[in-house]
């Protein structure tokens, strides 16, 4: 923002607010206040308006362009109560700034999305988790299947009539 326009928020004259600043120079580095070149002031100003003629009414030196930071700076330079209120809500708004950035809003759309997503993902797990059973009971029933068969097929080899041991008597035929 450029000198004049401050003055005028501040409530001061151009005059006094760059007095002051030239006071607390130490207080103002380069990456918080310049001062306007002659070209770009140049092509800041309308060209089509005319100067209103008079004494006083345009400044001859060049404005100081003030950054957030010198604005910042230069609302506690100044000892008006305009001045102090600026610098109090401009304190309140870097809070709040940091206050945002540490606990961004809640945004419920984003929410909702991720309660979807992580939803989603829980059931393909069940279902993974599901079929991993249904695979292992199958292969369980295969291997009691291949027992019984193999049990079955032993026991058939036990229940076979066994040829008798020892000595065969005779049979006789009764008639």
């Amino acid at each position: 923002m450029l000198d004049f326009d401050l003055a005028e928020i501040y409530g001061t004259e151009t005059k006094r607010l760059k007095e002051q600043v030239r006071r607390n120079i130490e207080r103002f580095p380069d990456d918080f206040m310049f001062e306007v070149t002659r070209n770009e002031y140049n092509s800041l100003r309308s060209q089509i308006a005319t100067l209103e003629i008079g004494r006083g009414k345009y400044s001859k030196y060049l404005p100081f362009a003030f950054t957030e930071q010198g604005v910042a700076m230069l609302s506690s330079v100044l000892n008006s109560k305009i001045a102090i209120a600026a610098n109090i809500r401009i304190m309140r708004a870097f809070v709040a700034v940091r206050q945002l950035i540490l606990n961004p809003p809640v945004n419920e759309v984003k929410e909702l999305q991720n309660e979807v997503r992580e939803l989603k993902q829980y059931m393909e797990d069940v279902f993974t988790d599901y079929n991993d059973i249904n695979e292992d009971t199958r292969l369980q029933l295969e291997l009691i299947n291949e027992t019984l068969a193999e049990l079955q097929t032993k026991n058939k080899e036990l229940n076979k009539p066994r040829t008798p041991i020892g000595f065969a008597a005779p049979q006789y035929k009764q008639e």
